[in-house]
């Protein structure tokens, strides 16, 4: 009998990516492009929602963006505003009705919101809001901050906008739609990333590219930015605070080819694997990385030590959500789905194996085990991050302190649990040299246990930059097979 059984991989997961188009004809269409350019943030569900200036249009679902929105679902997405969000979701948190971006009709009109990041005082707000009647239709944070706002007395939206946020403790990156307007909005702190005729703003500007859009700058901390027929309004909704970048944007979170924070991802990368050889040297004949987020560190480790770079193990870029586990156990056996080793490469060989985090150790263990038992004579595991002994409350799905190896474990101990002949952390002081971060301006609560709000009243803020279409031309959207 075989049983059909979720694959769950041993790394961080962010929770979305926001995309927002204004002033395009084929609106939808370019949100789609730039959800699939984001689409490492989140794969549980996605959705668009188009306005034509007298309506708004939705359509979500659970999936990825490629399979969600097929032509005949983009043409009945009409307009030439559009805002889009893919999901990662939690345990027990993976429901349609929670898919954005949420819609409502309210007292200020027809509005819908895309958020990526966490409020960590929602619960109360949730708490007070149904004891004053209020209805929630979805158990997402994103619902308080349209509370909220209906319950503002401000006479516009963007008044009432910043009444909601400014009740809210958090991270935050929001696109939000009505049928004349766009607003992108970062909450004042920065925690998450959020990057002018046809205007684009996305969670990273690798969504940019894909669409020939001019990156222009990144939204500003406590900025909300205003697109309508009349321009560009940016209105500063909150007092200024101390910026707490997520530095795992640049470890692990953004895709290399985007620029974060206002600094190439993958520039950033490349310096981690050179500090880490720097920090953690080691005699060996190669250096492999665990693909495909440990690709750039390994090539600054390569370059720094000068022990060659070869791709040992190769990802299976097809794996999906779900699988068939055979009946008869076979050792490794999720690992083995996802990473294969290249046989003969690293047989008799001194091997590093250059990765961006772990965990809870498990799946490094296997991975480690996999290397030997392809011949490896020794396997040195460096990581381009210090140990994770938090967790983030910030807008990542991170395990309990408790499930962290390095939260109770020493690195000896924990090589020893991985089976390796050395472990190789990079220092803290050395990840915020390789970002530099000179001014302290970046958050690594998960590597220090020191978080920069309270606890109950968690803030968090996400980055968000805009871009400016070079060449709106007509977008066909074609699918083969």
């Amino acid at each position: 009998m075989t049983e059909k059984i979720a694959y769950a991989d041993d790394h961080f997961h962010d929770y979305c990516g926001v995309v927002g188009v204004y002033g395009h004809e084929e609106a939808a269409k370019l949100v789609y492009l730039g959800l699939y350019a984001l689409q490492h943030r989140g794969q549980e569900s996605a959705g668009i929602v188009s306005t034509d200036g007298k309506d708004l249009y939705s359509h979500r679902a659970m999936g990825e963006v490629e399979e969600i929105f097929t032509p005949d679902v983009l043409n009945t997405l009409p307009g030439s505003a559009s805002i889009g969000h893919t999901r990662y979701s939690t345990a027990g948190d993976k429901a349609l009705l929670n898919a954005q971006p949420i819609m409502v009709d309210c007292n200020k009109g027809k509005i819908s919101i895309g958020h990526n990041g966490n409020l960590t005082n929602a619960a109360d707000w949730r708490r007070k809001l149904e004891h004053r009647g209020s209805i929630f239709q979805t158990n997402s944070d994103t619902e308080v901050v349209v509370h909220l706002l209906a319950k503002s007395q401000a006479r516009n939206l963007s008044g009432a906008l910043g009444d909601a946020l400014n009740q809210c403790e958090g991270a935050y990156s929001l696109v939000v739609l009505t049928p004349d307007e766009l607003y992108a909005v970062r909450d004042p702190r920065g925690f998450r990333p959020a990057g002018e005729t046809a205007w684009i703003v996305a969670s990273e500007t690798c969504a940019f590219d894909l669409l020939n859009a001019q990156y222009v700058r990144e939204i500003e901390p406590g900025e909300m930015l205003r697109i309508s027929k009349s321009g560009l309004e940016s209105i500063h909704f909150a007092p200024e605070k101390p910026l707490q970048q997520c530095i795992f944007e640049h470890v692990y979170f953004a895709r290399p080819d985007s620029t974060i924070f206002g600094r190439s991802v993958n520039d950033s990368r490349e310096a981690l694997g050179r500090q880490l050889a720097r920090e953690h040297p080691v005699d060996a004949d190669l250096v492999v990385p665990v693909p495909d987020s440990g690709v750039p560190a390994a090539v600054g480790y390569a370059m720094e030590s000068g022990i060659p770079f070869r791709m040992g193990l190769i990802r299976n870029h097809y794996i999906g959500r779900t699988f068939i586990e055979p009946s008869q156990a076979i050792r490794n056996f999720g690992v083995k789905l996802k990473l294969n080793p290249v046989r003969g490469l690293m047989d008799g060989k001194r091997v590093i194996l250059v990765d961006d985090s772990i965990v809870r150790g498990t799946t490094s263990r296997k991975i480690v085990r996999m290397v030997r038992e392809v011949g490896a004579k020794e396997v040195h595991v460096r990581i381009s991050c210090p140990p994770t002994i938090s967790p983030c409350y910030y807008g990542v799905d991170t395990p309990t302190r408790e499930e962290l190896i390095a939260s109770s474990n020493s690195p000896e101990e924990i090589r020893r649990f991985l089976g390796a002949d050395s472990l190789g952390y990079i220092s803290l002081a050395g990840l915020r040299k390789s970002v530099n971060d000179t001014k302290g301006h970046f958050c690594t609560s998960c590597y220090t246990g020191n978080y920069p709000t309270d606890l109950v009243q968690l803030e968090v803020r996400e980055s968000a930059g805009i871009g400016k279409l070079v060449e709106p031309a007509a977008v066909t959207v074609e699918r083969e097979g």
